[in-house]
Order: C-alpha cells, then sequence, then structure tokens
C-alpha cells in the first residue's frame, strides 16, 4: 500500500505562473524517478560514481571517527563514554549519507553497502527513547552542548532538534524507497508522530515553528509515502508559525524567523534555511492548494533572482549569520556562498518548477548545479568547499571533514540525486529539462517512453534525443531552451547581462526536419504522433561570452565574468606565467579559443585567451603592460591542482587590476588571534592562537562597511578585549601602525569601531606598552594611524577593547 502511495501522490496541483490568481485544473507535474534514469555521460556518471565510491564511504569513516555512530550507541546504551561533537545537528551526518547511500543502492545494488547500512539504522533505532525523542545530545545529557538545547527536550527554539527529525524523515523516506525496508521509517514515523503530539495550535502544545528548516519537507514526503494528513498538517502548522512570535519566542532572520511568510518581499538571513523554509512553502502550498503561500514565495524568488543571485548560482554573500546582506551586495573574495545553500537552492527551484511549468526556475537549477554546487566536492570526491568564495588569493582549500560537517554529508544525498532533476511529466506531456547523455525509461499518461540522450553537454551544445514510444503515440514532447542561449543569463533579471547580445538562436530538427516554433515560458513544444525511433535534436551555439554585473553591484563595477553555455569560469594562478590574477585585465573584446583537455581536472573544455599584465617598476613605482597568455578553466574545478590565486570576476581595463605588491614588514607577518575556546578544561576556559587572516592582505578598503576583500571579525564576542598578533619571521624597526576598522550592521549583531585599543611589542617572552605619540584613532572609513617611540621587536598586537554590546573587526592593519 506504501509504495502505492508514493507514485501516486505527488504534487498535487500546478500553478500556471508566479502571479497566477488560481490554479491549473491540468495533471500534476512530477519527476521522473531518478531509478528510471541511467546516466552514460562523461560529465555526470564519472562524477556519481566517484560519489557512490568514494564520497559516501569516506564521509561514512569520517562518521565513524569523529564519534557520530558512537553518540548513537551511547543514547541507546550500547556503550559507556561521553558524547562526541561541538553541535546539536551532529546526528543530520549520518542521516544525509544514509539518504544518498539509498539512492546509490536504488540505482546499483552493492550488498555490502546495504548491510552497513543496516547496522547504522540498527545504532539510530536503539538511541530513539521509547516516545520516539530522537536527539542524541540530549538523550546523553550533554551539558557542554547545553547553550544550544538547553536542559530539556525542545526548549530552545534553535536546539537543532526539528532539523534533526526532518533529515531522518528524509533518508528514512528515500531508505524505505530504496530497499523496502521499514526499518528506518518506523523510526521516522514514530519520531513524527511524537513532534504531532507535541507541537501544533492547541493549548497544551508548543507554539513554535522549527527553528532550523527542513522539518516541513520532510514531513511533506511523509505524508506522500505514507498518506497520513496529519503530517502535512503538521508541515503547514510550522510555514504558519514562522515570524509570528507565540510562545514569546524572540523573531529572529538567522532562524528565518523574522516575519510571517505572507508578508515577506526581501529574502534574508540564514542562507541555507532560507532555501530549506522556502522549498518547504511549496511543498505544502502544492499539496494544500494555498495560492498565497505560493504567492509569497514568487515574491521572495524574484527578490533572490535579481538582487542577491551570485552569478554560480550561489547564495548568501556573508560569514555573519552564514547568510545574505543587503540587496546587491555580492562580495567576491568574502562571498560565503555555503555548498549547503546552493543545494537547497536546486531544492527551491525544483519545487517553483514542478508548480508552474516554468523554465526560468531549471534555468537558475542548472546554473547552481553546474557551477555552486559541484564546486563544494573535489574531483576525487574526498575533500569539500563550507564556503565557496568566487575570488581568491590562495587561502582556500578543500578539506575532508568539518567541525560543522553539515557540507560534506549534503554533497553526498545530492549527488546521488542528480538524475532525477532531468525529466518530468505531466499527463501526457514530457518535459526534458537537463541535457545529459542518458538512457531513461518515462511513464506518460498513455505511453511508456524509452529516451536515449546522446550530447557531450556542457562542453558541445549538440542533443540527439532518441524517442522510442512502445508504439505509436502521441504526447507532448517540451524541450527547454536554456536562457544562457538567449540574452538573459537569469530570466526575467538584470542582476547580470550579456555584454554582445546578438547571437545565432538555437536549432530544434525532428527526423531531420527544422522546427519553426518558438519557446514559451522557456520551452519549444512539440505535439505529434511519435514512432519509435524519432530523433529530435538541438543545436544550442557556444560561444564564449562575457558577462556585466549590474552597475548597484559594487564589487563587481569595471569586471566582466566569462561564461560558455552553462559553466561560469575562471582565471587560477596554477595556469598564469607568474601565478598571479589580479595583476591582469582582459579586455572586453579579446578572443577565446576553445579546446577539449581530455587529460586536464578530468576532462575540460578550457579556454585560451591573452590578458595585459600590469607590472610596477621597483625603481621609480611606474606601471607597464605586458600581453601574455592565460587559460581559464571551468570555477567548479578550481583548487584541485593546489593552492593558488583565483578571481571569476576580472577587470576589463588597467584601472581595475592591481599590481602585484612587494611584501612589506606587515605582509610578510604571520598574523594570529587569541580565542577562548567553548570547551573548558577543569572550569577554565581554554585558549588557543588562530590564524587571523585578511588584516594584512595590501588590499586597500574603500570603507568601513567594504566586505569585498579579506578581514578579520570578532565573532560572537561583544564589549570584550580582544587582540591581534603580528609574528615577524626576524626583528623589525617598527615606529608607526595604521588601522582600518570594521563597522557594519547586522542582523545577528552589529560591528563597531572600538570603544579604544593600543599597540603592544613582544619584549622577550611579555608584551609591552609602546610609548605613543598621538592618540589612537577609532574612525572609521579611514586608517587611524598612531606613532610611538621606535623598537625593535619579533611581534606587535593591537589590543583593542570592543564597545558595550557590540561586536568588531579590523579589514586591514599596516605596519611602518
Amino acid at each position: 500500500m506504501l509504495q502505492k502511495l508514493v507514485l501516486a501522490i505527488g504534487v498535487v496541483v500546478a500553478f500556471s505562473s508566479c502571479h497566477s490568481t488560481s490554479y491549473h485544473s491540468d495533471e500534476p507535474i512530477v519527476e521522473v524517478p531518478f531509478t528510471e534514469v541511467h546516466v552514460t555521460d562523461h560529465f555526470w556518471a564519472p562524477r556519481i560514481e566517484v560519489n557512490r565510491t568514494v564520497s559516501i564511504p569516506s564521509a561514512f569513516r569520517q562518521c565513524e571517527a569523529n564519534g557520530r555512530f558512537d553518540n548513537f550507541a551511547l543514547a541507546g546504551g550500547l556503550i559507556k563514554g561521553e558524547h562526541k561533537g561541538d553541535f546539536p545537528f551532529d546526528d543530520t551526518d549520518p542521516y544525509k549519507i544514509i539518504e544518498g547511500a539509498s539512492y546509490s543502492l536504488a540505482v546499483k545494488y552493492d550488498p555490502n553497502l546495504d548491510a552497513y547500512l543496516d547496522s547504522v539504522i540498527t545504532l539510530i533505532g536503539a538511541a530513539q527513547e521509547p516516545d520516539g525523542y530522537l536527539t542524541t545530545c540530549v538523550t546523553n545529557k550533554c551539558e557542554r552542548l547545553n547553550r544550544w538545547w538547553g536542559t530539556r527536550r525542545w526548549e530552545k527554539l534553535n536546539s537543532h532538534e526539528l532539523y534533526n527529525s526532518g533529515h531522518l524523515y528524509e533518508a528514512a523516506v528515500a531508505h524505505y524507497q530504496a530497499t523496502g525496508k521499514r526499518s528506518l521509517l518506523d523510526v521516522a514515523i514514530k519520531n513524527a508522530d511524537l513532534v504531532c503530539k507535541d507541537f501544533g495550535p492547541d493549548e497544551r502544545q508548543k507554539h513554535v515553528p522549527s527553528g532550523h528548516p527542513i522539518i516541513e519537507m520532510g514531513l511533506a514526503k511523509l505524508y506522500k509515502v505514507t498518506g497520513d494528513r496529519k503530517y502535512l498538517d503538521m508541515a503547514k502548522y510550522f510555514v504558519e508559525e514562522t515570524g509570528r512570535g507565540t510562545d514569546g519566542h524572540r523573531l529572529n532572520a538567522y532562524s528565518q524567523d523574522h516575519m510571517p511568510i505572507l508578508q515577506q518581499e526581501e529574502i534574508v538571513g540564514h542562507a541555507v534555511r532560507a532555501g530549506y523554509l522556502y522549498s518547504g512553502v511549496a511543498d505544502v502550498a502544492a499539496l494544500t492548494k494555498d495560492t498565497a503561500y505560493f504567492h509569497a514565495i514568487c515574491r521572495i524568488w524574484d527578490n533572490m533572482a535579481t538582487k542577491k543571485l551570485y552569478i554560480t548560482g550561489g547564495i548568501g554573500s556573508r560569514a555573519q549569520g552564514e547568510g545574505f546582506g543587503p540587496e546587491y551586495e555580492l562580495h567576491n573574495h568574502s562571498a560565503y556562498c555555503e555548498t549547503c545553500a546552493s543545494i537547497a537552492n536546486v531544492y527551491w527551484n525544483q519545487r517553483m518548477f514542478l508548480a508552474t511549468g516554468d523554465a526560468k526556475y531549471i534555468d537558475v537549477l542548472e546554473r547552481a548545479l553546474y557551477n555552486g554546487v559541484i564546486s563544494g566536492v573535489s574531483l576525487s570526491g574526498d575533500k569539500f568547499f563550507y564556503d565557496n568564495p568566487l575570488e581568491s588569493m590562495g587561502q582556500h582549500e578543500r578539506a575532508p571533514w568539518f567541525g560543522c560537517a553539515c557540507c560534506p554529508g549534503n554533497v553526498t544525498r545530492f549527488m546521488a540525486s542528480v538524475p532525477k532533476y532531468m525529466y518530468a511529466t505531466q499527463g501526457n506531456s514530457l518535459y526534458v529539462n537537463l541535457y545529459v547523455g542518458s538512457e531513461s525509461r518515462v511513464a506518460l499518461a498513455n505511453d511508456t517512453v524509452t529516451l536515449v540522450q546522446n550530447t557531450e553537454y556542457p562542453w558541445d551544445g549538440l542533443v540527439k534525443l532518441t524517442v522510442s514510444p512502445r508504439k505509436a503515440s502521441s504526447f507532448s514532447l517540451k524541450l527547454r531552451i536554456p536562457s544562457w542561449t538567449g540574452n538573459e543569463p537569469v530570466p526575467g533579471s538584470d542582476l547580470y547581462t550579456y555584454i554582445k547580445r546578438d547571437r545565432e538562436p538555437c536549432a530544434v530538427f525532428v527526423n531531420g526536419t527544422p522546427l519553426k516554433e518558438k519557446a514559451h515560458h522557456g520551452y519549444v513544444v512539440i505535439e505529434r504522433e511519435w514512432e519509435p525511433g524519432d530523433v529530435i535534436e538541438l543545436r544550442m551555439p557556444m560561444d564564449v561570452r562575457r558577462v556585466k554585473a549590474h552597475e548597484k553591484v559594487r564589487a563587481d563595477q569595471g569586471l566582466l565574468a566569462v561564461e560558455r553555455g552553462p559553466v561560469v569560469y575562471c582565471l587560477e594562478g596554477v595556469d598564469m606565467p607568474d601565478r598571479h590574477v589580479f595583476n591582469k585585465y582582459l579586455p572586453e573584446d579579446a578572443d577565446f579559443t576553445c579546446q577539449y583537455e581530455k587529460e586536464k581536472l578530468n576532462g575540460i573544455v578550457e579556454l585560451s585567451t591573452t590578458v595585459k599584465e600590469l607590472d610596477r617598476n621597483k625603481e621609480n613605482g611606474m606601471v607597464s603592460e605586458t600581453e601574455v597568455p592565460v587559460k581559464l578553466i571551468p570555477y567548479s574545478t578550481w583548487n584541485n591542482r593546489g593552492n593558488a590565486e583565483m578571481a571569476v570576476w576580472i577587470p576589463a581595463s588597467a584601472g581595475y587590476a592591481k599590481p602585484t605588491p612587494e611584501l612589506d614588514i606587515a605582509s610578510r607577518a604571520k598574523s594570529y588571534t587569541i580565542v577562548c575556546a567553548p570547551i573548558q578544561k577543569d572550569g577554565i576556559a581554554c585558549e588557543r592562537r588562530e590564524w587571523c587572516y585578511g588584516v594584512n592582505d595590501q588590499w586597500d578598503p574603500k570603507s568601513s562597511d567594504d566586505m569585498s576583500k579579506p578581514y578579520w571579525y570578532f565573532w560572537l564576542k561583544e564589549g570584550t578585549q580582544e587582540s591581534i598578533e603580528y609574528v615577524f619571521d626576524r626583528p623589525e624597526m617598527v615606529r608607526n601602525v595604521q588601522v582600518y576598522w570594521l563597522d557594519f550592521d547586522h542582523y545577528d549583531g552589529n560591528y563597531r569601531v572600538p570603544a579604544s585599543w593600543k599597540v603592544q611589542y613582544k619584549a622577550g617572552s611579555g608584551w609591552k606598552d609602546v610609548e605613543a605619540k598621538g592618540e589612537y584613532g577609532c574612525r572609521k572609513d579611514c586608517y587611524n594611524s598612531v606613532d610611538f617611540t621606535p623598537v625593535k621587536t619579533t611581534g606587535l598586537k593591537l589590543v583593542v577593547q570592543l564597545q558595550e554590546g557590540e561586536s568588531g573587526g579590523v579589514i586591514e592593519w599596516k605596519v611602518n
């Protein structure tokens, strides 16, 4: 019965558009199950296989090594010991990997993986309390994490208990659908029943939203699998509770709880939570036929797509709060663009497409898929980016795991499910959304159709699609014409524009005969009686195009990006003669040559061109220009050949390029800050020295709120005394420092110039105050310079007193 419900319940209704006031009476648009899509190409097939054979096993090993499984065993009374890990959401790491492993099992059965999942699920089941509650740090009474969850279950809104539940439900549904086993599904249902009992509108229930959204999507999936309406009602309740401030909780954008969704116009707050929340809202709106909620997320989507979307499909510009800044704030060097946020953006756009049938959502999905998502994992499959900057001075590097390990597990579950985004059906209509070499079987209302795609997309724009119904039959085939083939990188948005807008249009042929139909809502609709073996040919121009950002995007003024097809390119220092990228500019009219390099970065189309390189004469300071040949690579493949400089947005003229500066006292120094670790030993807070990056990178800020280049901020510190140290590689005679203070507003805490500060120098094994000859300035939007009696030392320290109730930071610190 459950399996029948899985097939019968999809997205219940389709919206005509974001501006619709009524629903279609049409059939729902539903995804073609990824198990019916077998990828055979040279781009996605190797990545999916690496995910299966490397990423998933690697992530499970990390769970073993970092105590994720031990926590379940401890909660279940199977072992004794201390709870491990620093976060209450560590439980979700196994859940996400189980989900990805289940998808892999469904496509390619592996008895060893199947048995391994059974053993992990046994641990999870043992950890569940009798009434269904399941969050190990609470069951294990981990007082070290009390600041997150409090002293009892469900005490704190942002405890992540419901976030844990959401990922549990998604893993359980995937495992059940892949294996037919109910072991994890029964655990999920028992937990969901408890959630439905403890939360809701009744007097004795808790009246709060979910804190960290995802349970909304998970409950919708449980409803689809079980048909139990209370799960859908619970998902809708969490959506409705957002921003209402009931039970006295404080409204907060970080938790996506700043105002009711129906009142929202702008996307703000934590980017991953936003993507997950609006995905859940889309599920609830579709399943309950709620036009008001759908129209609200349409407004929010428009704000995202026109003012806050990175060219790579990433979202979230700020490390502070891991979220959105003001409109048009799209920094490159300090871009956060969390991998999980790009994945959430795909989830959201897929649901928007399912509700409307509009290709613009697939256009944004594709942009995120080919750039912002897969940049988050190395080509080897065992290293990951948490944040994905669009510019680097070589300080960024993927890691095999993180203390906060949400991204690796998310990548494993997402990569395994990529085929499900390729096709969708609506009654007797077939949507072709993504172009990937593959063999698929698609069930329509009146027939089952075999589809074979032959293409080298995204490197080549030729797609041949062989359509073979079981018998001659009539149906509509809707072929997506990507927005990048026209004049808009993002449909309906002026956030990005192509410099040259005249190009050859796409061409569509059916059995060799050209088709004259125009695209509508991004699709060319082919309605005919199909014969087995009919061939559609789509020819998309794949010339290199330069992209300009909206004039309000300050970080991209004077810069242009490079695209070819759906792929965004970058300069990487590895391919530069001098290993630098910021001292170069690429004129707007530059010519490119394209070459497929099979042995480079697992096979890429590489772009070659000539740039102008700036060089400053050391003796007279004059800047000269030299032409040098360079290569550009797909952004998603950077940092696979070691650390190096990188830039997506490239100067188009000399005025925006920067000659490589000579190292000075500050830039040669190693910079550190002293941080107080949250873990305490013998009642005393442990201190550690932490690398303090950005304050000596020789980039001059334009203002105190200029976060476009690296800077240092005192995270979660307010009104305290903090310090930054320079350690010199040899004794230096110093007499002056210049400090540029950080100052800007943020929903998760403001950053202000300090109340006071001073400079100390290293004297022997200790520190002494310098003899200042002037005031220590605390002005913003300028360098605060102070002279002092010269000292010869191996180190300097800034001792900074933050303003009461405020945090602070340093953009640049010079030493003379």
